[in-house]
C-alpha cells in the first residue's frame, strides 16, 4: 500500500484540484484508494462528492487513533455510482472526511505521540492500494501528522515565482522532518499545475524548475483548463466528464499516477 502526502506551503497552487485528479483517475484505472481530508475546509471531501453525514470526521478518529478502525468509519465517495454498472462492484474509493475539528490538532508545537495519531491509523489498513492524504497548505500539526503517516510527500506548485520559492522551502522541510521524525519519507514529486502555454512567465519558471528539481520534476505538467474549475463545481471526476473538453487533462493524471503506485 503506497501511502502518498499531497502538501504545498503556498496555499492556492491547486493541491485538493490534484488530489482529486489523482483520485478519478485511481477509480478509471481500478486502483483501490483511500483519501484522507486533512485539510480542516474539507473541500476533498465536498469535491469528492460525498453524502452529508457520512463517515466519521477525521478530527474524531485522530482523537481515538489507539482504537478507532478506519474501516468501519470511511465513507464512499459518490463517484463510484457514475461508473457503469458492472464497474461499481469491484471499484473502491472511500473518503475519511475532514472537518473543521481537525484543526484542533493544527498547531505548530504539536507534541510526537500526536503527531503519530494517523499512521496508527493507516497501519490497521488492508485492503487498499493507494492512500492519498491531502494536507493543508502549511507545515503545522496536521501537516506534520500525514507526513509522519506517509512514504513519500507530493509538492504541487505552480510556474511562478512564489510557487517556486515554496517548492523549495517544502523540500528543506521534508529533508528536516525526515531526519527527525520520519525515516521513511522521501520527496515523490513535485506536480506542476496550471501551466500555460502561451506565457513566457510559465516558460521561463518551468525551465527554472526543471533546473532545481531534476529527476523530481513529474512529467507531464497540468495545463490550465477552463473547465476544471467547474468540474470541482459539479462535484465530478474528471474522467467521466461529458465531452473531449478535458480528455487531454485526464491522460495527463493518468500518466502521473503510473509513476506514483
Amino acid at each position: 500500500m503506497q501511502i502518498l502526502s499531497v502538501s504545498s506551503l503556498k496555499g492556492g497552487v491547486g493541491k485538493t484540484s490534484v488530489t482529486m485528479g489523482l483520485a478519478s483517475a485511481a477509480l478509471h484505472q481500478g486502483v483501490r484508494t483511500l483519501v484522507v481530508d486533512l485539510d480542516p475546509h474539507a473541500d476533498t471531501t465536498t469535491g469528492l462528492a460525498v453524502s452529508r453525514g457520512t463517515g466519521t470526521e477525521v478530527g474524531k478518529l485522530l482523537r481515538d487513533a489507539k482504537r478507532a478502525d478506519i474501516h468501519s468509519h470511511v465513507a464512499r465517495s459518490g463517484w463510484v455510482d457514475l461508473l457503469p454498472e458492472g464497474r461499481r462492484a469491484e471499484a473502491k474509493l472511500d473518503v475519511v472526511v475532514g472537518s473543521a475539528l481537525s484543526a484542533m490538532y493544527d498547531r505548530p508545537d504539536i507534541r510526537t505521540r500526536d503527531m503519530r495519531r494517523l499512521k496508527l491509523l493507516l497501519d490497521r489498513v488492508s485492503g487498499y492500494d493507494l492512500v492519498l492524504i491531502d494536507c493543508p497548505p502549511s507545515l503545522s500539526g496536521l501537516t506534520r501528522i500525514g507526513w509522519a503517516a506517509s512514504a513519500g510527500v507530493l509538492m504541487v506548485a505552480e510556474p511562478s515565482l512564489f510557487s517556486v520559492a515554496g517548492t523549495e522551502r517544502t523540500m528543506r522541510a521534508i529533508r528536516m522532518f525526515s531526519n527527525e521524525y520520519a525515516p521513511q519519507l522521501t520527496s515523490a514529486g513535485v506536480v506542476v499545475n496550471r501551466t500555460r502555454a502561451d506565457s513566457a512567465e510559465h516558460e521561463y519558471r518551468l525551465l527554472e524548475m526543471e533546473r532545481l528539481y531534476k529527476d523530481k520534476l513529474m512529467i507531464p505538467v497540468l495545463e490550465e483548463n477552463p473547465f476544471w474549475q467547474q468540474i470541482q463545481g459539479a462535484a465530478y471526476p474528471v474522467h467521466q466528464w461529458p465531452g473531449d473538453q478535458v480528455r487531454d487533462l485526464a491522460r495527463s493524471f493518468d500518466q502521473l499516477l503510473r509513476q506514483l503506485v
